[in-house]
């Protein structure tokens, strides 16, 4: 935990040479700022740093941002003569966002996962999506907290938890959770210590963090962003995605994220189209929608989605109810294939580590977990570290049978089907619950829907868009297509947001405001 604490406490914060709001910016309002001479890309960098010192460790003491980046400040500066000189690359240029520490920058800060095993994983190399943020024009700013090896060591974890970052706090409620594993990413944009925010999603890590933060959040379809040089989990299953205030936000994160990378073989189709462009008001229009109700919502939860579904309709959409298929074993072979790929994507990642690095393989990790428990296993221990070890690499039948099964129920039994049976083109869930307690003892209480599975197996796209509070935490709406169909779920989810107008930003309350004579209940 010192080494993330020391970057952050001896990062010096310049002294700004002029007054500039960033709290609640849109990229355009940044934009616009830069353009008009309002600012610059130097004077947002110092503006961002001010806010992080004054709320990360102080203040709220959020703990979402776990590194800074010294090379900032000079990013912005070559920006803004580049500006200056007439060139603007795009809606991000001179813009600063951050980026999940599991993610590879070329900056000299290390890439943890939230480890202390990685602390010395400085590679000097850019991710193949931070290498297309940062030629979009994008200044890296730092890297955010999550939870530990984003959240696949432990079935027991607390969300948000790093040995290295400590436990990022919900800015909306301190005591709650800010959910995993993108949990510092979540917390970061929520709170505007950036413009927006990368995560990394192999089931949940992007939707949930978004929802329970008040942001929007785009888990892309397998194969439009690249993979290359993030700490893996999954290849089935892991992707990068944006996550911001705002749908156009997003969408102009992830236009720049898009393309092919030779170090990610399912990229090699992936072309940028402008995302941004396209959003309109009207795209909800005559569009059916297949409607899943979940049997675990909470009065509230289904009253602020009954108020969803009816500004869907207001906007024209057609609205068909469905029923979620029973996909018997589906989570058993999901675990399967996560475990497996795991131990095989793990081992090839760490062998291409810095000779600093002695963790090279998943085996040196849980022993070097074993060695450090005090440190690395406070609260949870590594039974799923464990369960992977002992899996038998991606020849195993058993493996590629689990695959097949998990991704034939979540895509062609799942939601191929839904949208079929509706005859729609997209398919609406509540994204989560509202924010659980963070509970080092018991870990992660979901108490309520999840959208995520079947379009995280699958393969598909998920876009959570807020949808408004219940007992003052946000909850979010999910759309979700079938693969490549982000254009479509940007759109909706666009028409929906600017009917809406759901998002609150947040208050960062000790506890949440449950109701009258009710505010210490914890």
């Amino acid at each position: 935990m010192a080494t993330a604490m020391a970057v952050l406490a001896l990062a010096p914060v310049p002294v700004m040479a002029r007054t500039v709001t960033v709290e609640e910016r849109s990229i355009d309002d940044l934009q616009r700022m830069m353009a008009g001479g309002q600012a610059t890309s130097v004077d947002l960098v110092r503006a961002y740093l001010a806010r992080i010192a004054a709320m990360d460790r102080k203040g709220p003491a959020l703990r979402a941002v776990i590194a800074l980046n010294p090379d900032a400040l000079a990013q912005a500066r070559a920006l803004d003569a580049e500006r200056k000189n007439g060139h603007v690359r795009g809606p991000l240029h001179g813009v600063p966002i951050l980026i999940k520490d599991n993610i590879e920058t070329l900056d000299p800060i290390a890439t943890t996962a939230g480890s202390l095993a990685l602390k010395d994983n400085v590679t000097r190399r850019d991710a193949g999506v931070v290498a297309r943020l940062r030629a979009a024009g994008a200044v890296i700013l730092g890297k955010t907290n999550l939870s530990e090896w984003a959240n696949i060591r432990s079935t027991r974890s607390m969300s948000g938890w790093s040995a290295i970052g400590g436990l990022v706090r919900n800015p909306y409620a301190l005591d709650r959770t800010a959910c995993g594993s993108s949990s510092g990413s979540g917390a970061a944009a929520a709170a505007s210590f950036a413009a927006a925010a990368v995560g990394t999603e192999t089931d949940g890590s992007v939707v949930c963090p978004s929802s329970l933060n008040g942001l929007v959040g785009l888990k892309p379809s397998i194969g439009l962003v690249s993979r290359g040089h993030v700490v893996p989990i999954s290849h089935s299953q892991d992707t990068p995605g944006p996550m911001a205030r705002s749908v156009r936000d997003v969408a102009e994160m992830f236009t720049a994220m898009v393309g092919s990378d030779p170090l990610d073989p399912a990229t090699a189709g992936a072309h940028a189209i402008d995302y941004a462009a396209g959003l309109s008001t009207s795209a909800l229009t005559g569009m059916r929608i297949a409607v899943l109700k979940p049997d675990t919502m909470t009065p509230d939860l289904a009253l602020a989605y009954d108020r969803a579904l009816s500004v869907l309709k207001a906007a024209g959409a057609v609205l068909v109810p469905v029923e979620r298929p029973k996909l018997e074993g589906i989570g058993e072979a999901e675990f399967a294939v996560l475990a497996t790929e795991l131990k095989a994507d793990l081992d090839l990642y760490l062998a291409t580590t810095p000779p600093a690095v002695k963790t090279r393989t998943l085996d040196d990790v849980i022993a070097f977990d074993r060695a450090n428990a005090a440190t690395e296993m406070p609260y949870f221990g590594q039974e799923t570290f464990d369960k992977a070890a002992t899996t038998k690499g991606l020849d195993d039948p058993a493996y590629k049978a689990a695959r097949a099964k998990s991704l034939r129920l979540a895509g062609a039994e799942g939601i191929d089907a839904m949208l079929k049976t509706a005859n729609a083109t997209i398919l609406v869930a509540p994204s989560y619950g509202a924010a659980w307690l963070s509970d080092p003892v018991y870990g992660d209480q979901y108490n309520g829907p999840s959208s995520s599975e079947l379009p995280a197996i699958a393969g598909y796209p998920n876009l959570t868009v807020p949808m408004g509070l219940v007992g003052g935490l946000p909850v979010g709406l999910s759309f979700i297509a079938t693969k490549f169909g982000e254009a479509t779920v940007l759109g909706a989810g666009y028409a929906f947001e600017q009917r809406a107008h759901a998002r609150v930003a947040p208050r960062y309350l000790p506890v949440a405001a449950v109701g009258p004579g009710l505010e210490g209940v914890r």
